[in-house]
């Protein structure tokens, strides 16, 4: 799983993130709101959650974490030494999935991390409780985030774990690439003319049948079902 820990004090962070990094955690670091953003609609940019300080030297934390649902659907965490129940609220309201007051037992929050990210899962993605994806022998397991084949692991970024995970949700069905945008990078302005196609490419070379996942020309992709390959 890839983190942003946005934390302007430079110690906290590195202590942060080295916990977070013997957890098996990737953590990328922003100091100011500026950097924080910029990391999330810089070519490539792939999180999965984003762990936000209020205290920043350049901008409101509020005002980032508004910013930063408008940009990407990764779930925000705030950790913040505001306890008071207002601060609360408003981080709630602006869309944060959870608030962690400092200071806190780094076991509890990496607890609250990885609860954040099993229910993060897209009403686009499960339908009513199907949280297993199987296609053949190809196993998608939404809320652990992970795919595997004959019990192998197959390391997908987070992008491409959506991607795979958006269309393994209806086999046979024609996602658009406007469909794709929308679900996958939820129209956050992150992405070139490129990104999708360079995504499918990346997906096919990783899966067994990369035949998988069929593109129809002109509208966009969809997975063929085990039983028409």
């Amino acid at each position: 799983m890839e983190l942003l820990l946005v934390e302007d004090d430079n110690h906290v962070a590195a202590v942060l993130s080295a916990v977070l990094t013997r957890h098996g955690f990737g953590v990328r670091h922003a100091r100011t709101g500026g950097e924080a953003l910029q990391a999330l609609t810089s070519e490539g940019a792939e999180f999965d959650l984003v762990l936000l300080g209020l205290d920043l030297v350049d901008m409101d934390g509020f005002e980032v974490c508004g910013e930063i649902r408008k940009r990407t659907g990764a779930p925000v965490i705030i950790v913040t030494a505001r306890g008071d129940v207002r601060s609360r609220i408003h981080g709630l309201n602006l869309g944060a999935a959870d608030y962690v007051v400092k200071p806190y037992d780094t076991g509890e929050l990496i607890a609250r991390i990885r609860a954040v990210s099993r229910r993060t899962v897209s009403k686009d993605i499960v339908e009513g409780v199907r949280t297993v994806l199987y296609l053949g022998s190809l196993i998608i397991d939404l809320p652990s985030r992970q795919v595997s084949v004959d019990n192998s692991f197959i390391r997908l970024t987070p992008k491409e774990f959506d991607l795979l995970a958006l269309l393994a949700g209806r086999p046979g069905v024609v996602f658009t690439r406007e469909q794709i945008m929308d679900g996958v990078w939820h129209n956050s302005g992150a992405w070139t003319g490129n990104t999708l196609g360079t995504h499918i490419s990346s997906l096919r070379a990783k899966l067994p049948v990369p035949a998988l996942i069929e593109a129809v020309r002109g509208v966009g992709y969809r997975i063929v079902p085990p039983a028409e390959g």
